[in-house]
């Protein structure tokens, strides 16, 4: 569990969503076992409930991969920490990829599983088309055969900040070369 170090709470910032001066803004320092210092960020505005949060290292980091293969149901309780400039990578199931109101956030296997989940479902609600429907139906099924040890998937986090990680034994890490957005 990580280590709260620091909290230093703004209240009443102007949101820049609502204009309202009920933004709250939190910076906490924490340390992460196996991954040392962090910054955890939020705002949160009382009016529109308007949320963003990340997390930074605090040190400069090269860019990163990790991929870890989840096996059983004991691999869900596997801690996981996510910037906001993280692609989350489940091969032929979904692809996270960051936008400007992307979040980092600390959690574990199975908390990422949930939100792909959440996704699938979301997706299949409203989808008209029959097939569409039988195929998130099947890709629900395998999300709980991988979250009961049932079956294997890899799982990839790719972070060109460096301020992501697998935190296990079993997580295969390396650096990779950051594509020229130009």
């Amino acid at each position: 569990m990580a280590k709260q170090e620091a909290q230093e709470d703004f209240e009443h910032q102007p949101c820049p969503l609502c204009g309202q001066k009920t933004l709250i803004l939190t910076e906490r320092e924490t340390e992460v076992p196996y991954f040392g210092k962090v910054y955890l960020f939020s705002m949160t505005c009382n009016s529109c409930k308007y949320h963003k949060a990340d997390v930074e290292a605090t040190e400069q980091k090269e860019p990163v991969r990790y991929e870890f293969e989840i096996s059983s149901e004991e691999d869900m309780k596997v801690r996981v920490v996510k910037s906001s400039e993280a692609t989350v990578k489940l091969p032929h199931i979904a692809s996270i990829t960051p936008g400007p109101a992307a979040q980092g956030y600390v959690t574990n296997v199975e908390g990422i599983l949930n939100r792909v989940k959440y996704q699938i479902e979301v997706a299949r609600d409203a989808e008209e088309d029959e097939e569409g429907r039988k195929k998130a139906k099947n890709l629900l099924k395998k999300l709980l055969n991988i979250t009961w040890g049932k079956e294997k998937q890899k799982f990839i986090i790719e972070d060109p900040s460096g301020n992501s990680a697998i935190i296990s034994d079993k997580a295969v890490k390396s650096h990779f070369k950051v594509k020229d957005a130009r």
